[in-house]
């Protein structure tokens, strides 16, 4: 199964819908890794994935290829799910 990356920031107005897509995911069980870009270790992360919007989701199988991005709005979680079970 692949993974899901979420790059948020605290004072992003739209964070919050993705902070609930990372909470219905994991219930889910779906692998997520989320990255606060207002610190070193998620900003160099997000640098690394050319994030330039907020909030950025970002769908990897196992071997870090893309299987799906939303940059600077938020999925539905189906269709999360759908980029995931694509692979």
């Amino acid at each position: 199964m692949g993974v899901v990356k979420i790059f948020y920031k605290d004072d992003c107005p739209m964070c919050p819908m993705a902070k609930q897509l990372k909470d219905n995911l994991l219930k889910k069980d779906v692998d997520v890794e989320y990255y606060n870009v207002g610190t070193a270790d998620g900003l160099a992360e997000a640098t690394f994935y050319r994030v330039l919007a907020l909030p950025t989701i970002l769908v990897e199988d196992e071997m870090e290829n893309g299987l799906g991005e939303w940059r600077g709005v938020v999925p539905k979680v189906e269709e999360v799910l759908h980029a995931i079970q694509r692979h």
